[in-house]
């Protein structure tokens, strides 16, 4: 499968988002709507398939850092269609009983067990008219290929201004990790960290006041290409003469951890996801599957956390159907390049091989440092 019309659902949907921290994952749910597309009817059919044209698998089964699984459950009285079972494999099907204390569980250990503990629960609930729910569970744990060191940071102006936060910071970069895009969102900051296998993580810093709903769709365009501006037009960005040991340009980083957590409701904007008509109880959807069903629930639930060491993130979304009705010594005069993380920004984990964007975030609320150094973590 191309990465292009996954990360293009990724763009529509960060576009729609607002400045308050989240995270989000056009690659995790884009598998389900593209199967749905394949076995849909009518005006069901034709949403979905502009969303999701390509059913073709994306091709992860080989990545060290990154994992997709797919899961099915169907009541055992539901009719499918020979060709759903021809689509679906048998070791990714299992089955309902009708019986929410048994089926719930079932659904909540597949979840924590296919995201390594990240997310605990099936983002839906069983009801008594669940017929079929399908899933994905999309994790991803990677180190960097150079780490940074923590320490601790407090901005001097902006939104995290006074706040004492757990700081990351690395020196001597190749300053071709930084590339500022020219974009209509203005200009964009994009800092590649480099993971030590085959996942990296791109920061994204807009100009002061520019909305998360312009920052990150800008980002995910211009990781095809694009137009640049030199590096000191970058939000962020300064430039000085440094002593160094050779005259290499250097890229210094200044940035912060953070983790964020998310929960969607996918019906909230049905039509984003090409799941508006699907949701009407009185037409045929569906097919290809069972006869007269319509998609009574879908949701995600994500989370990422970006730390000194690595990265890692996890998406489980699900949709209910129901039935309808090392260096030299000497010293010499380098220029050297920073970047200072210090106030709202973007994120995107890109799968490197293929382009496809795993992941997309925006933070607004970075890991406090509390007493002694340690991170306050959420809900402690």
């Amino acid at each position: 499968m191309s990465s292009t019309p996954a990360n293009a659902l990724t763009a529509r949907w960060a576009a729609l988002i607002d400045d308050r921290q989240t995270v989000l994952s056009g690659a995790g749910a884009y598998p389900l709507l593209a199967l749905l597309a394949r076995h849909a009817a009518g005006p069901a059919r034709d949403e979905l398939s502009a969303v999701a044209p390509d059913a073709t698998p994306y091709d992860l089964a080989a990545s060290p850092t990154t994992r997709l699984a797919l899961g099915f459950w169907a009541r055992r009285e539901l009719r499918l269609n020979p060709a759903w079972l021809r689509a679906v494999p048998a070791s990714m099907r299992g089955e309902l009983t009708g019986d929410r204390a048994v089926d719930q569980p079932v659904l909540d250990r597949w979840a924590s067990t296919h995201t390594d503990g990240q997310i605990q629960k099936m983002p839906i609930t069983v009801t008594p008219d669940t017929a079929l729910v399908l899933a994905s569970a999309l994790s991803v744990l990677t180190g960097w290929a150079a780490p940074f060191q923590e320490g601790w940071c407090e901005p001097r102006q902006g939104p995290w201004q006074g706040r004492r936060l757990i700081g990351l910071h690395r020196y001597g970069g190749d300053p071709r990790a930084l590339r500022v895009a020219d974009t209509p969102a203005g200009p964009v900051s994009l800092l590649t960290v480099a993971g030590a296998a085959d996942v990296d993580v791109v920061l994204a810093l807009g100009a002061p006041g520019r909305p998360a709903g312009a920052v990150l769709p800008a980002a995910i365009r211009a990781l095809a290409g694009g137009p640049t501006l030199p590096d000191t037009a970058g939000p962020g960005v300064t430039e000085e003469t440094v002593e160094a040991f050779d005259d290499r340009p250097q890229l210094a980083v200044h940035t912060v951890a953070f983790r964020v957590d998310a929960d969607h409701d996918l019906l909230d904007r049905a039509e984003l996801y090409g799941l508006a008509a699907a949701t009407r109880r009185d037409a045929d959807n569906f097919p290809g599957i069972a006869p007269l069903l319509y998609v009574s629930q879908a949701r995600q639930t994500v989370t990422a956390e970006f730390s000194a060491t690595g990265f890692r993130a996890a998406a489980v979304t699900a949709i209910a159907i129901a039935p309808g009705s090392a260096p030299p010594r000497h010293r010499v005069r380098a220029r050297r390049v920073s970047l200072d993380v210090d106030r709202p920004f973007g994120f995107l984990a890109v799968h490197r091989p293929t382009g496809l964007i795993l992941v997309a975030g925006w933070v607004t609320e970075p890991t406090p440092r509390g007493p002694g150094g340690t991170p306050v973590r959420a809900g402690a």
